[in-house]
């Protein structure tokens, strides 16, 4: 049997970057460089589950970085869905299948909650009657987070999301790592440190702040790489994969805005803020970065034509994919919406449903990343004078999430070792589901 793996998932790493990353091109010079196509919708759960399952999107069932559930009563989860919600077996779970069963280690990707794994950590907040929040982290060993905290202190989640994020989080999970690298020894072990997602998204991708975060980054590898060294004994096999691409936008679409306008979406009362009533909606669009799902009540061709062609010809939408052409990104699930609205490169989609000074819910000028009915990158600012997240969509400098048409979309992957790629793979590069594969091939 080879030696240990270690799978690093990289988010916003392009090939330029790699100038500013010391550490990371020396550990990689034996290896291999790859482009990396990442697999739509190129955004975080999406992107992680095509690494670890090898399958598209309408296989593994991961179709965003969050569901919405048909009820009663119909409701939106962002963020929070368990390990159960994959509908693929994932690289530990084949590890440990196996004849001779391989040890595994998943560190902070999304869905890791009840997990079969030797290790497992990722944050789990502990929300108090009174509002509060407890830093805490859900691991397995259970008794593990309490390990982790008395060497290094809680997980600082108020630096992991929301405006006062910065590296601090993704150094926390980079030394917690090394730990538990030494404690079990896993024959895996996948690492997502998310530290190179955030300044480009706030500032843009080739901003002064994204640089100074590659250089920081490149930092914590060199502490990562030293670390594993140091805990197995050896140098691990090493797999770097970038998820996606962040691309500068200057313009901004709102899909729940264009639904409330014609009549198809549903609000709540003025005095708990207009509040999207989704069990009244005829129409509703999960939105996230540079694509939405559109889901409408009645399914009849006619009436999923006619909320499509709100959608078509609209400045920021690329592309309106309706009922048997979502197959074009492998999107057919029954979780996907009956439309997908996919934004240009240079645009990017916002939740918001409301006019500008129009009634809002409160929660849109907190990080609440569990009660907003899509993503919200615009946590990354604080409004000193307002006292809280402002609700500006026009702040975003950078986003993802679109088809990787373009080459400034693409990612790549680095190894440490020659060989684990596909044959070709050099001349013609990869997808992201590639990953899958090189892992099982560097455990052989």
């Amino acid at each position: 049997m080879a030696g240990p793996v270690v799978l690093v998932s990289l988010p916003g790493l392009r090939e330029i970057d790699l100038e500013l990353m010391p550490n990371l091109r020396e550990a990689t010079a034996a290896g291999e460089l790859l482009s990396l196509t990442p697999s739509f919708p190129c955004v975080t759960c999406p992107v992680q589950a095509a690494m670890t399952t090898g399958a598209t999107t309408a296989e593994h069932g991961i179709t965003a970085n969050g569901f919405y559930h048909h009820g009663p009563p119909d409701r939106v989860e962002m963020w929070t869905a368990p390990s159960t919600c994959f509908q693929q077996p994932r690289l530990w779970d084949v590890l440990a299948d196996r004849d001779e069963p391989m040890t595994s280690a998943v560190w902070f990707p999304l869905h890791s909650k009840g997990l079969e794994a030797t290790a497992v950590c990722t944050p789990a907040p502990i929300h108090n009657p009174d509002g509060s929040e407890t830093l805490w982290c859900y691991t397995q060993p259970t008794e593990l987070y309490g390990e982790l905290r008395d060497r290094l202190g809680d997980f600082p989640l108020q630096h992991y999301w929301g405006p006062r994020t910065d590296v601090k989080a993704s150094a926390w999970i980079v030394d917690s790592a090394v730990l538990a690298a030494a404690s079990y020894r896993p024959d895996f072990f996948y690492i997502y440190p998310p530290h190179l997602d955030y300044a480009p998204q706030r500032n843009g991708p080739d901003s002064p702040e994204a640089k100074r975060a590659l250089t920081e980054m490149d930092e914590l590898l060199g502490r990562l790489i030293a670390g594993m060294r140091d805990a197995y004994g050896a140098d691990p096999t090493w797999i770097f994969a970038g998820e996606y691409a962040i691309t500068e936008v200057s313009d901004v679409t709102y899909p729940n805005r264009t639904l409330r306008e014609a009549g198809l979406l549903a609000v709540g009362p003025d005095d708990e803020g207009c509040p999207i009533d989704l069990d009244r909606s005829e129409a509703f669009a999960l939105v996230d970065h540079q694509f939405s799902y559109v889901y409408v009540r009645d399914r009849t061709p006619e009436a999923i034509e006619r909320v499509a062609s709100l959608f078509l010809g609209q400045q920021g939408i690329d592309e309106v994919l309706v009922g048997p052409d979502r197959d074009k990104y492998d999107l057919i699930n029954d979780r996907t919406g009956q439309i997908v609205l996919i934004s240009s490169a240079d645009s990017w989609q916002a939740y918001y449903w409301w006019e500008e000074g129009g009634a809002r819910p409160d929660f849109t000028s907190n990080v609440d990343i569990h009660r907003k009915p899509g993503y919200d990158p615009v946590e990354l600012f604080w409004d000193k004078q307002a006292g809280g997240v402002p609700v500006d969509a026009t702040l975003i400098a950078g986003s993802h999430g679109a088809p990787a048409h373009d080459p400034s979309q693409k990612t790549i992957a680095l190894t440490s070792a020659p060989g684990i790629a596909p044959k070709g793979a050099e001349s013609a590069g990869i997808t992201d589901r590639d990953i899958f594969g090189m892992t099982l091939a560097a455990l052989e």
